[in-house]
């Protein structure tokens, strides 16, 4: 942006309440209000992929809402994000609901054509199925590259009743089409009962490194930090984070609760050490507001989405593959 057209940003809460008006993202100008944006929050209202609780159809929404309360200012990164780049609400990515094999060809069309001019998304879920059609099209314009996952889960099985592309599963099909960095991804805040000690093998197989959720308080928040960032290292980094990598205590509205698991302090404080990375593209997921209490999940995601628009410093334009 130049100085003549300097980025439109939310309506000034002393002029007009928060709970007033259309419920974009931190109340940000939708992309047809703006000539061109930097990073566009994109919706995916999609949970065909669940395999258990389902409801994450509605996570866009229930988020968008619980953010209206966001500030312009970031004193933890020292940072106006809404001032910094254009920020844009780019709506929702309609998907089908009853075939997941069109439904993945659809988000990943629409988000390659909503990320063309170069603008990098943030996308609110629905399920993590959705990390599989993204990845791809991140994958198309920087090659491969680093994945860091905040999940309770590893996602990176084979199949469920035979389907190749789920929730659980959408990491080992990006490993196996070549759009990761084998040798910089990693799980963050992994916890809870596996199948077999084979899941761990192939996990790391598949290119992950992981620190898990008892690591972390064994360990310390900073040695977890140090361990994140020397994994990454300067290639450009891809952030997925399913909000059930929280403790239930801090986002019991999700589908696939475990318990043990992060504060939202700890996990905002991981993301607010990304600003040293290179974000291509973050996105997060499984917001299942059906049981959420008092907007207690939605605003830990909601948070979570300003940390990390906070962090998506400019960069120079990645070349096309």
């Amino acid at each position: 942006m130049n100085a003549v057209e300097p980025p439109l940003g939310p309506p000034d809460a002393s002029v007009t309440p928060r709970y007033a008006g259309i419920a974009t993202f931190a109340r940000l100008p939708r992309l047809e209000e703006v000539r061109r944006a930097d990073i566009a929050v994109v919706g995916v209202p999609f949970d065909s992929g669940v395999s258990y609780r389902p409801g994450a159809r509605f996570g866009p929404s229930h988020i968008r809402e619980a953010s209206r309360l966001l500030r312009p200012y970031n004193p933890e990164q020292d940072v106006e994000p809404f001032a910094a780049q254009q920020i844009v609400d780019a709506g929702d990515i309609s998907a089908n609901p009853f075939d997941l094999a069109e439904a993945v060809e659809q988000i990943g069309a629409a988000a390659a054509e909503l990320s063309a001019d170069g603008k990098r998304l943030l996308t609110l879920g629905g399920d993590h199925t959705i990390a599989l059609p993204l990845l791809r099209s991140v994958a198309r314009r920087h090659g491969p590259v680093a994945v860091l996952h905040f999940d309770a889960h590893l996602d990176t099985w084979d199949t469920y009743f035979g389907a190749p592309v789920t929730h659980g599963t959408p990491f080992r099909r990006a490993s196996e089409e070549g759009l990761i960095d084998l040798s910089a991804s990693t799980h963050v805040g992994i916890r809870g009962p596996l199948y077999s000690r084979q899941d761990l093998r192939d996990d790391e197989r598949l290119g992950f490194a992981v620190i898990s959720s008892p690591e972390i308080e064994s360990e310390g928040l900073p040695r977890a930090i140090e361990r994140m960032l020397a994994r990454l290292g300067d290639r450009p980094v891809y952030l997925s984070v399913d909000i059930d990598v929280l403790d239930p205590a801090h986002a019991p509205g999700t589908g696939t609760p475990e318990a043990g698991g992060m504060t939202s302090r700890e996990l905002l404080a991981m993301i607010r050490t990304l600003r040293s990375v290179n974000l291509v593209g973050a996105d997060i997921v499984e917001v299942a507001p059906a049981y959420d209490h008092a907007q207690v999940t939605a605003v830990a995601a909601a948070h979570t989405a300003y940390e990390i628009l906070s962090a998506m410093r400019p960069h120079p334009p990645a070349t096309p593959r």
